[in-house]
């Protein structure tokens, strides 16, 4: 939960930005996570309009790239909101679609054309500030019994960062909000994942010895159209038509599973868990239960602590 003002954390989960896009009022998106950074796996997911990269941040620079400075032409926003680098990274790469065909919406377009002339600090506390994109953001907030003070995070606590990349007019760019500007990553001609793969298979590399937390998710456009244009396509040919039923099938049964997630996501069910402790307390079962449980955990660590030991 998230007092008012504030950004929340949330799950970074593709069925999670998924719904965000929808409620921000994107039409003919979503987001699919992906596992490999082989050319097939981003194949499978064209048209892909943007890249959102997850790592855990270090503080170090990274030499790729040229960070431009001034008035760009690309959309960037300086990162000013805890917790909601990954929304942010999203919103980056909804704001430079250049796809006229893709709809993002009354809110994102007043949102553009409202902070066009602003600098990237001034975008970066506009989108702060942006209620309706807070209030979509926070309804996936976690649901808790007690609110805590945020912290800043201590030398040896774990940071994770999002950073976007995406095609725009001819050119690739990175969107770091924790950068004073874009980074341009050069030209490309027809597959600008072309040039972001050998990027992330550097960062992947750098930092594989030490790290293996890392997240990679494409906003790519809505499949599940795609698919019902291609049965369209095919109307007669019962063969073909088979292989796409079966595809549609696949995509409506994620959607459903996405659907009951997030449901359970923005359910609160901490009334009913303290109602559960209450009526066991009142029944003498708690503590029994509660000394079983530390029993059952002491049991699976000594295992571990001999093995330390020897």
């Amino acid at each position: 939960m998230a007092v008012n003002g504030q950004w929340c954390l949330i799950e970074s989960d593709p069925g999670v930005f998924s719904e965000l896009i929808k409620e921000f009022g994107c039409n003919g998106l979503q987001v699919e996570e992906l596992w490999s950074l082989d050319e097939s796996a981003f194949s499978d997911l064209k048209p892909i309009y943007g890249l959102i990269f997850l790592f855990k941040w270090k503080g170090e620079n990274e030499e790729q790239g040229k960070v431009l400075f001034g008035d760009t032409e690309v959309f960037f926003a300086k990162q000013v909101i805890n917790n909601a680098c990954a929304t942010q990274a999203i919103i980056s790469v909804l704001l430079n679609i250049q796809n006229p065909e893709i709809q993002i919406g009354d809110t994102l377009t007043q949102f553009k054309e409202f902070t066009a002339a602003f600098d990237p600090a001034l975008k970066g506390m506009s989108l702060t500030n942006a209620d309706r994109l807070r209030e979509v953001h926070n309804s996936f907030a976690r649901q808790n019994m007690f609110e805590f003070d945020s912290k800043i995070p201590e030398k040896d606590d774990d940071v994770y960062h999002f950073v976007a990349f995406v095609p725009f007019k001819g050119r690739v760019y990175e969107l770091d909000g924790l950068k004073p500007g874009p980074i341009d990553h050069g030209s490309y001609t027809d597959d600008w994942i072309s040039v972001v793969r050998p990027i992330l298979q550097t960062r992947i590399a750098k930092h594989a010895a030490t790290e293996i937390t890392f997240n990679l998710m494409a906003v790519v456009g809505d499949k599940l159209l795609d698919l019902q244009k291609q049965l369209e396509g095919v109307a007669g040919d019962d063969a073909a038509a088979v292989g796409i039923k079966e595809k549609i099938r696949v995509e409506e049964e994620k959607r459903a599973n996405y659907k009951i997630e997030n449901i359970r996501r923005k359910h609160n069910y901490l009334p009913l868990i303290m109602e559960m402790l209450k009526i066991l307390s009142e029944k003498g079962m708690l503590l029994p239960l509660t000394l079983k449980a530390k029993e059952k955990i002491a049991a699976k660590e000594a295992p571990k602590k001999e093995s330390s030991m020897s």
